[in-house]
C-alpha cells in the first residue's frame, strides 16, 4: 500500500503517491482556490488508490493541539476563504485512514530530516524564503510544538543602515518576514527579486536580514543543520553571504567546529530541491500510520 502527500499551499496544492523511501511515484498540482473545490480535486487524485495513511502539511497558521476543538483547522489566515476551515476534518470524511497533519515547514523540515540534508543529525531547522518566511523546527528527533507552531518568520531584526523600507507585515511591519520575504524585495527596490540578481546591494542587504535570523535560531535552538530553502533562496550568491554575515555576528561565541571550520555543511540547501515539502507530507504520512498502528 502507498503513501498519500498532500503539500497545501496558499497557492496551490501539491498532491503525491509514494512510498516509505521517499519515492514520489505520481503528483498533480491543484490550484488553491475555495475550499470545497480544491478539497473536490484532492479527493479525485486519491480515491482510486489504496493508501495505508496521508500526510498533510498546511499553511497556516493552524491549531496543533490535539485537545483543542479547533484542532486541525486552519485559523487567522489572511486568505479569508480559508479561515477556519476544518481541513483535516475534511480528508478525514473522505480517507477513514490515518492521517498527519503539521505545517508546511515542519513537514518540510521532517523530509530532510529523514531523506535529506540533515538525515545525519537529530536537530535541524527549515527556513523557506519566498512569499512569507516559515521556519520548521526538529529538536532531538521530534517536531518542534508548544503553545502554538513556531512562528519564527515574524521575529524581531535590526533594521539594516541604510534601509528606509517601512515593512509589508499586516501585524509587524517590520518584522524578519516584513523585511525579508520575496514581496518586501518587490516593494523596496521596485523589481522582483530576479530581475535584480546583478544588484549587490540588494543581496548584502537581504542577507543581513536572514543572518541576524540564523543567529537567533542558533542561539536559542542550536540545530545540528540549518537547510535554506524557498524561492528567494534561488539565488546562487545569497547562502555565501549568510554564512559570512552569521560568522561575523557570532564573533567566535559559538566555539563549535561546525561554525569555525564547517559553516558551509552547516548552513546549506534543501538535499531534497523543491520536493521538501511534498517528501516531508509522505514522512507525516508514514509516521502517522506508526503512530496509530
Amino acid at each position: 500500500m502507498y503513501l498519500g502527500a498532500i503539500e497545501a499551499g496558499g497557492t496551490k496544492f501539491v498532491c503525491a503517491i509514494g512510498n516509505e523511501q521517499g519515492q514520489i511515484i505520481e503528483r498533480v498540482s491543484i490550484p488553491t482556490t475555495t475550499p470545497e473545490e480544491t478539497i473536490k480535486q484532492v479527493v479525485k487524485f486519491f480515491q482510486n488508490d489504496s493508501l495505508s495513511a496521508i500526510g498533510i502539511g498546511s499553511f497556516g497558521p493552524i491549531d496543533l493541539d490535539v485537545k483543542s476543538p479547533q484542532y486541525g483547522h486552519i485559523t487567522m489566515t489572511p486568505k479569508n476563504a480559508w479561515r477556519h476551515f476544518d481541513i483535516l476534518g475534511e480528508v478525514k470524511k473522505h480517507f477513514p485512514i490515518p492521517i498527519g497533519f503539521d505545517t508546511d515547514v515542519n513537514a518540510a523540515a521532517l523530509g530532510e530530516k529523514i531523506w535529506g540534508a540533515a538525515r545525519d543529525v537529530d536537530s535541524c531547522i527549515y527556513i523557506t524564503v519566498g512569499t512569507g518566511i516559515g521556519v520548521g523546527a526538529i529538536v532531538e528527533g521530534n517536531l518542534l510544538h508548544g503553545l502554538i507552531h513556531p512562528e519564527m518568520g515574524h521575529i524581531i531584526v535590526r533594521r539594516h543602515p541604510s534601509d528606509s523600507y517601512e515593512g509589508n507585515c499586516p501585524y509587524h511591519k517590520d518584522c524578519l518576514e516584513g523585511l525579508a520575504a520575496g514581496p518586501a524585495i518587490s516593494e523596496r527596490w521596485g523589481k522582483a527579486g530576479v530581475e535584480l540578481q546583478d544588484q549587490a546591494q540588494v543581496w548584502e542587504m537581504e542577507a543581513h536580514y536572514l543572518a541576524q535570523a540564523l543567529v537567533n535560531y542558533l542561539l536559542i535552538l542550536s540545530p545540528e543543520k540549518i537547510i535554506l530553502g524557498g524561492g528567494v533562496m534561488m539565488q546562487d550568491k545569497l547562502i555565501p553571504l549568510i554564512r559570512g554575515k552569521v560568522t561575523d555576528m557570532l564573533n567566535g561565541y559559538v566555539h563549535h567546529s561546525a561554525i569555525l571550520s564547517a559553516i558551509d555543511e552547516f548552513i546549506v540547501p534543501p538535499g531534497l530541491g523543491q520536493n521538501s515539502g511534498i517528501s516531508g507530507a509522505l514522512a507525516l504520512a508514514m509516521k502517522a500510520r506508526d503512530t496509530e498502528f
